[in-house]
Formats: structure tokens, C-alpha cells, sequence
């Protein structure tokens, strides 16, 4: 039966941050449970060190001066970078923002200018609520060395001397966790300081089976639960950890559906990560979790099932859970029940729209709000084979569109209706007022309408493809992959025969589209992809006794051989249209 659940003693409300890494000064709502989701490097991982920082500053506070008057001019308790293990930096200085310490100013005294040089602090308050009595706590850290920097309560807040240490700071318990790091084949009993400094750095590994052997010598039903899940989730059953004496050494091993015996290590990395996050919880009840990328090495349907069973196991244990992530699927499970923080520009909510807003958002998927917010523009294409030509097509004419294309917010509508492209579009600016998009169809046969938002165009061709379609390029494609030697008599002949080849296979389709009554190959009209290049490439691999090697989605391949003095000039017209409408972007910063 699964543990009944505990009421939540202590939650934090609210985190600022100051000058600490990348950050600024920003402020983060927090709740229950509380997702961080953003691009890699947006800060997701920094905002819960910072909260790691706020933790051992207030301990070694408490162990210092509690009880005691804050000092107003002492320089507070000494911190050592080696006691952050939840942030490994060579050196203290790496904490600041911009690595910026102190700062001078001139001042003038008896007449005389002179320099002065204060420090640039570090700032983390924290609010929160423990027994519903609310509470604020801030700590301001400075820079020594190095090696060192000291730590205080922090003087804001508008009221005099420094903000106090509430007493129910006794009871705040941060437990951090990265994601799994691999399991080594042996490992040995560590004792429980140990094993919170290799979680800090990281070393998962070598601490996995210390936490469920922890669990199991507890005797509290937590080992018994944690097998329950572990059986659900993966059909195998969690054997009891094994100590063995002689060696110091702890054994784990499961069995599997054939009933086989296997030790812990012949698992998959995702029943390992599953195990680490919840050995974990069970091992830090009624702690605020620090969760870095809880979804890593699991697949899609598995991230959605092991949030959802964070969540529950959190309030279980009466857990607040703050957890980084970039995936999908825990972006779309979240925003409907909890705190959802963006880390695009600076942080904030999107789980608190308007409701519309939010139903428009679930149909859309809130990935891809997050895309739009982080690039301020949308292009729509019919699929990934269009943007790879467009990316050819830009770099054979060293075209500004180029870096625009490089890492693009783009939808692919998966078919040449332009309603599909409006309905996504205005659904998404329905949230973010300022987005624009710019849509790039095969040739319709009605007018499309633009607006200053949406800006819709199409091939004058019938299809992309029949802006590199000809006989140049399709010679060209049959001696590409050969290596340029031209004193190789074997290398010449292979080219050509390989070109005759190509040139055969052209001269039959084209034939066989004659006898079908279909355009020419280089016709504007031909439906190119699907009626000459697809049977085209068939006949030219099987003439040389191969399987087929070159399919739609790599059609690319051929946009690279076009020669720029051939490339229609409507193809430079799309590629500045891109820039226009990519230099009207307003992202999120």
C-alpha cells in the first residue's frame, strides 16, 4: 500500500538572487513542486546551486553565531569553496557574476580625489513557511581568496542592522541531487558525510547502493516501498543490498522477468536513475529536493510516469520538489498542476496565464511557447527536407539568412495547408503579443494573405525541389562521394561510369513521363520529388547494384551542387524575406 501522505512543515515561497553566477538580480516563485525549464546554459542548474549556497551558509551560520547579535562591521563566519560540494569551482571568484569581486569609486575628501574600493556581495534571500508562520532569510556572502569568502544575514529588507535568522531555519533540511553518473561495478561502505560530498560532485555512481542499503537497515517500510515502484515501473524485483564485512563492500542485484539473477550493474541506466532519484527521496523526507535533470537517461513515456511518481512520493514524504529539466514532457506534465519557472530572458511563470491562454497552450504544446519567447520568430515549412535546402541554399550564396537558420524556431506543418500554419501561429501570439512568423508554402492555386504578424509566401515553382532539379546537378550527385583525383585512372573511370549511369536512368524517366503524359523533369510544373527524382534515383542504385542510398529527406545533398550562377533569384528572395522578418523578432532577454 503506498505511505500515507505527510503535511508539508516547511516550503519555500520565494528565492532572489544576486550578483551569483549569471545572474543579476532575479526573483523565482516557488511552490509545492516547482519545474525550471529552459534551454541548456539558461541558468536552471545555477538557480538551484544558488539555493545550495543559501544552505551551507545558513548551517555554518547557526554553528557559528546562533544565539549571538549579527555584527554590523565583522566580516561574518569564513566559508571554504571546498565546503560547497554541491558547486566544484577551483576558485571562489567563479561564484561572482562576471567573476566581478569589488568594485571602486572616487571620492573626494579635504579636496583631494582619491579611489575606493568596496565589495560586490553575492546575495540569496529565501522566503518560506513552516507551521503556516511565514518567514524571510537573506545572506550576503564577500569575497577573500581564492579559497574563502564569509558569509552573514543579509542588510536588506529596509529595516535596521541586519535581517535576522528566524529560529524556524533549524528545521530547513536541502538535499541536492545530479542526475545519474553511471554505476560502478563495486562499491564500498561510505559513511553518511561521504556520501553527501559525491553526491555534490556529482559521483552518483559510487553512492547508489549506500542509499538503498541505508533504506533497508532503516526498517521504516520506505525499502519496501521503493521495491513496489521499482517493480511497476521496470517488471524486476529489487533484492535486499547485501554488506559484506571482509570487503567493506555492498552488493545489490535484482531478477528479471526470466527469473534470472543479475547484479545492480546489468541494468539499464534508466532503472539507475529511477533507483538514484528514488533511494533519494526516501533517504531525505520532508527535505526541499534539489533535482537536476530527474528525467536524464529516460525515455519519453518513462519521464512522464517517473515525474508523476516524484510528485507523489514527494507528498508522501511531505517533500517540497524543485527539479531543472529541458524535457518536453515534464514541461507539459507540470504546467497543468504545478509552479512552472521559465529560464528564458529572466525567470518566470507560464503556468499562470489566463485560462484560454493555457487550453490554447496544452493543444499548441508549451515547448514550443518556450521556443517562441527564446527567439521572438517562427518559420513554418512543410518539413525538415525543405529547411536543410533553404541552409544549402544560404550557405552555396553566403546569404545573411544563414545565421538565422542556424537554430531556428521552426514548425513543420507536414502538409501545404496554410490554415495549419495561422491556427499554430496566433494560437502561440495569443501568449506572446509580440511574436512574428514567416511561412514559406509549395505553389497554391489561391492567394495567401500576410499580415504585419504572419508573413505567408510561396514557391512559384510547384515544389522546392524544382529549384536544383537538372541535369548538372544529377550528373554532378553521381561522382560526388569520389575522391577529386584526376590522375587515378580507376577514380576517372568509376566517374564515368557512374555519370552514364545517371545519365541512362534520366533519359528512361524521362521517357516513361512522356508515355504518362507528364511534364518534362525540368518543368516548373512537375511535381518533382514524388514523380521524377524518387523513380529517378531507384533506377540510377539499381543500375549499379546497390540498395537505394538517396532519399527525399537527404535531397539536400543535391541543393550543395546547384552552381550559385544557376540558383533562381526567387531563391534570394525568400532568403531575405527570412532576414526581415528574423530582424523583427523581439525574444525574451
Amino acid at each position: 500500500m503506498p505511505l500515507v501522505g505527510k503535511a508539508f512543515s516547511l516550503m519555500l515561497t520565494r528565492l532572489r538572487i544576486r550578483n551569483f553566477k549569471r545572474f543579476d538580480d532575479v526573483e523565482i516563485e516557488l511552490g509545492k513542486a516547482v519545474v525550471l525549464i529552459g534551454p541548456n546554459n539558461s541558468g536552471k542548474t545555477t538557480a538551484l546551486q544558488s539555493l545550495a549556497l543559501w544552505d551551507i551558509g545558513l548551517r555554518r551560520w547557526n554553528e557559528k553565531r546562533k544565539g549571538k547579535p549579527s555584527p554590523e562591521k565583522k566580516s561574518g563566519v569564513p566559508l571554504n569553496r571546498r565546503d560547497l560540494v554541491s558547486i566544484p569551482v577551483p576558485d571562489a571568484k567563479l561564484l561572482w557574476r562576471n567573476l566581478h569581486v569589488r568594485e571602486g569609486e572616487r571620492v573626494k575628501k579635504n579636496g583631494k580625489e582619491s579611489s575606493k574600493t568596496q565589495n560586490v556581495r553575492v546575495e540569496i534571500i529565501v522566503d518560506g513557511v513552516t507551521h503556516d508562520r511565514a518567514w524571510s532569510c537573506g545572506l550576503e556572502f564577500d569575497y577573500f581568496n581564492e579559497e574563502s569568502f564569509y558569509c552573514r544575514p543579509s542588510r536588506t529588507g529596509g529595516i535596521p542592522g541586519r535581517m535576522p535568522v528566524p529560529d524556524e531555519m533549524e528545521n530547513v533540511r536541502i538535499a541536492f541531487l545530479p542526475p545519474m553518473s553511471g554505476l560502478s561495478d563495486r562499491e564500498f561502505v561510505k559513511q553518511p558525510g561521504e556520501i553527501g560530498v559525491l553526491i555534490g560532485q556529482g559521483q552518483t555512481a559510487q553512492v547508489l547502493r549506500n542509499l538503498c542499503f541505508q533504506l533497508y537497515s532503516s526498517g521504516n517500510g520506505h525499502w519496501e516501498e521503493l521495491v513496489r515502484n521499482i517493480r511497476d515501473f521496470f517488471g524486476v524485483e529489487l533484492l535486499a543490498p547485501q554488506f559484506i564485512s571482509e570487503r567493506s563492500e555492498i552488493t545489490m542485484a535484482y531478477r528479471d522477468a526470466y527469473n534470472n539473477k543479475l547484479d545492480l550493474s546489468s541494468s539499464g541506466r534508466g532503472l539507475q536513475q529511477t533507483l538514484l532519484l528514488l533511494a533519494h527521496m526516501y533517504a531525505n523526507p520532508g527535505a526541499v529536493l534539489l533535482l537536476d535533470e530527474p528525467d536524464a537517461h529516460l525515455e519519453i513515456l518513462r519521464q512522464r510516469q517517473t515525474y508523476k511518481l516524484l510528485i507523489q512520493v514527494g507528498e508522501q514524504q511531505g517533500s517540497q520538489i524543485i527539479a531543472a529539466s529541458h524535457s518536453e514532457v515534464v514541461l507539459q506534465e507540470a504546467v497543468g498542476r504545478d509552479v512552472v519557472i521559465a529560464f528564458v530572458g529572466n525567470p518566470h511563470r507560464i503556468d499562470d496565464r489566463p485560462q484560454q491562454i493555457l487550453k490554447s497552450l496544452a493543444d499548441i504544446g508549451f515547448d514550443h511557447y518556450l521556443q517562441a519567447e527564446e527567439t521572438g520568430w517562427v518559420l513554418y515549412l512543410e518539413n525538415s527536407t525543405d529547411l536543410a535546402i533553404l541552409q544549402s541554399f544560404s550557405k552555396t550564396l553566403n546569404h545573411e539568412a544563414s545565421q538565422y537558420l542556424e537554430r531556428p524556431f521552426v514548425k513543420y506543418i507536414e502538409t501545404n495547408l496554410p490554415q495549419k500554419a495561422r491556427d499554430h501561429f496566433y494560437g502561440l501570439r495569443a501568449a506572446k503579443q509580440d511574436l512574428v512568423g514567416i511561412a514559406i508554402f509549395d505553389r497554391l492555386d489561391r492567394e495567401l494573405q500576410s499580415t504585419g504578424a504572419l508573413y505567408e509566401m510561396m514557391w512559384k515553382r510547384r515544389e522546392i525541389e524544382n529549384y536544383f532539379c537538372s541535369n548538372e546537378v544529377l550528373v554532378a550527385y553521381a561522382g560526388h562521394d569520389l575522391p577529386d583525383a584526376p590522375d587515378d585512372l580507376f577514380s576517372r573511370a568509376e566517374i564515368k561510369e557512374r555519370e552514364q549511369a545517371m545519365r541512362d536512368s534520366i533519359d528512361e524517366i524521362k521517357d516513361a513521363l512522356i508515355d504518362l503524359n507528364k511534364p518534362e523533369p525540368w518543368s516548373p510544373d512537375i511535381k518533382v520529388t514524388d514523380e521524377f527524382l524518387d523513380p529517378l534515383f531507384n533506377k540510377f542504385f539499381k543500375k549499379r547494384n546497390l540498395p537505394l542510398q538517396l532519399r527525399k529527406s537527404e535531397y539536400h545533398v543535391l541543393a550543395s551542387l546547384m552552381p550559385i550562377e544557376n540558383l533562381d533569384s526567387e531563391i534570394s528572395e525568400k532568403l531575405d524575406a527570412i532576414v526581415t522578418v528574423a530582424k523583427k523578432a523581439r525574444p525574451r532577454t
